[in-house]
């Protein structure tokens, strides 16, 4: 193969390798997500009366142990009426360090917590969606101001906007124009 060729070819594919590895990474992130997420994804209702405003948005860790936010945090004032986002049963209530917290089994390994809760629901409580289920009290990591929703999905922290339909699908473009075998860009004559 001629110098210029192989020159040729070396930019062509240093120029695809980095979107090859950002589509490979994106797809590797968005699988594990997808395979756990359960048939009602999409059809839960908001919370909490008023705009959806997320204070603090959901952070997946690297790996289980690693650092990330496992749940958004929903902008709300303390004392707000929170609803039961789907059916469930109250599966726990109390108090986890220095937060109030309520946790609802929804079935099909799906489990959401809310904290800080202030709630009078024990567990064994049969829920409803919309049904009231607490107020935002104040403690723990969420600021005041805000409530901390997590959402598991067979043991596996799931980002809870899933749950209620609002994080579009991503949408590959291309990142670099296409050349043809002779080295022209796709689309235009020689």
């Amino acid at each position: 193969m001629p110098k210029q060729k192989r020159v040729q070819h070396r930019l062509r594919a240093r120029s695809f390798a980095p979107a090859r590895l950002l589509t490979i990474l994106a797809l590797l992130m968005l699988l594990p997500a997808a395979a756990a997420m359960p048939d009602d994804a999409g059809s839960w209702v908001w919370p909490v009366d008023g705009a959806r405003t997320v204070a603090e948005p959901f952070r997946a860790p690297a790996h289980d142990y690693g650092p990330g936010h496992r749940g958004v945090d929903i902008a709300t004032a303390t004392g707000t009426v929170v609803r039961a986002p789907a059916d469930g049963v109250v599966a726990f209530r109390g108090v986890v360090v220095d937060r109030a917290l309520l946790t609802i089994d929804h079935g099909d390994g799906v489990i959401s917590t809310f904290e800080p809760l202030a709630s009078e629901l024990v567990p064994g409580t049969a829920v409803r969606a919309g049904d009231a289920i607490g107020t935002v009290a104040s403690g723990g990591h969420a600021a005041t101001g805000t409530m901390h929703l997590g959402v598991r999905v067979d043991g596996v922290y799931t980002n809870p906007m899933l749950m209620f339909g609002d994080v579009p699908r991503a949408i590959l473009l291309p990142c670099c124009d296409a050349i043809t075998r002779a080295g022209a860009r796709a689309g235009r004559s020689l």
